[in-house]
């Protein structure tokens, strides 16, 4: 069920950037404790991934990498970004519900990527 949601994390926290075959490794060492901590700036990476406030260039990256991440079934994210998803999904439907639903109606309205990720 874990592994469903592993993209939405990606979403929330992870700016990659689409390559060939992996996206880029440029943010594996980011801190993500510290952003999960953080409610302003956790806040910041959701309203630019709902489309509701300004982004960074790093927001602006995930908000465009997100589609294909949640289409490949994240098969382009290495490990350390599939362990760093899994703990922003777990932080973000325990701790902001309200924001982890949003976040599934915009990026997966018909529940399709999470029926997919719950087969696995």
């Amino acid at each position: 069920m874990m592994k469903g949601y592993l993209l939405i994390l990606l979403a929330s926290l992870m700016t990659l950037v689409v390559a060939n075959e992996k996206y880029t490794r440029k943010y594996d060492d980011v801190d993500v404790d510290k952003i999960l901590q953080n409610n302003r700036v956790l806040t910041n990476y959701i309203r630019c991934l709902m489309d509701e406030g300004p982004c960074t260039a790093d927001g602006r990256e995930l908000r465009k990498t997100l589609p294909d991440a949640l289409s490949s079934g994240c098969s382009k994210c290495n490990d350390k970004q599939k362990a760093m998803a899994e703990k922003v999904i777990n932080h973000l439907k325990t701790k902001r519900t309200r924001d982890w639903d949003r976040l599934m109606t915009k990026y997966d309205p018909n529940g399709e990527y999470k029926r997919r990720y719950e087969k696995s």
